[in-house]
């Protein structure tokens, strides 16, 4: 087994030996055992609490490279106007805890959820036009992550907040 041990963030394709592709659910796992899309039995033991990223290089002990990939899962992609009306939907989804990706291509700004028949409503509500599909989903990393360094897991089941509103 490839036993993966360090993270190296954001690589280029063509750095890599080998690739990984997982749904979100498993690249948030602290520890794993898969098997690589070349087919090779890898597994990893990483700091709790973080999300492998899309397009992210793990480096094994024996210095071979794997690029993770998002895998297309379920996925719920709402789509509004730019500006006040994008902000006001990343607000109130974003409010519910849940993990959203935030993205544009060529249609436009959207914000992305897993299914989830109360946030798809609330969506609607705001004015959103949904399409539910299949699609990588790579939420936004939690801005504390980024501002002092360390995990700030922010699934369903963690109600810890350094900033204070109103629910």
């Amino acid at each position: 087994m490839l036993k993966l041990t360090q993270r190296l963030g954001p690589i280029a394709a063509d750095q890599a030996t080998d690739t990984l592709t997982l749904p979100y659910e498993r690249r948030v796992l602290g520890r794993l055992k898969a098997q690589s899309d070349g087919g090779r039995a890898l597994g990893w033991f990483l700091e709790r609490g973080s999300v492998l990223r899309d397009g992210e290089g793990l480096r094994a002990e024996g210095g071979e490279i794997v690029r993770v990939r998002a895998a297309d899962e379920p996925v719920v992609t709402a789509r509004i106007a730019p500006g006040l009306p994008l902000a006001r939907l990343a607000y109130h989804l974003g409010n519910r805890h849940v993990q959203l990706a935030l993205g544009e291509d060529a249609r436009g700004s959207y914000v992305r959820f897993p299914p989830d028949h109360v946030l798809e409503a609330l969506a609607e509500r705001l004015g959103a036009s949904l399409e539910r599909h299949e699609a990588p989903f790579d939420p936004e990393p939690g801005a504390y992550q980024q501002l002092d360094g360390h995990s700030h897991a922010q699934g369903h089941h963690h109600h810890e907040h350094r900033h204070p509103h109103a629910h």
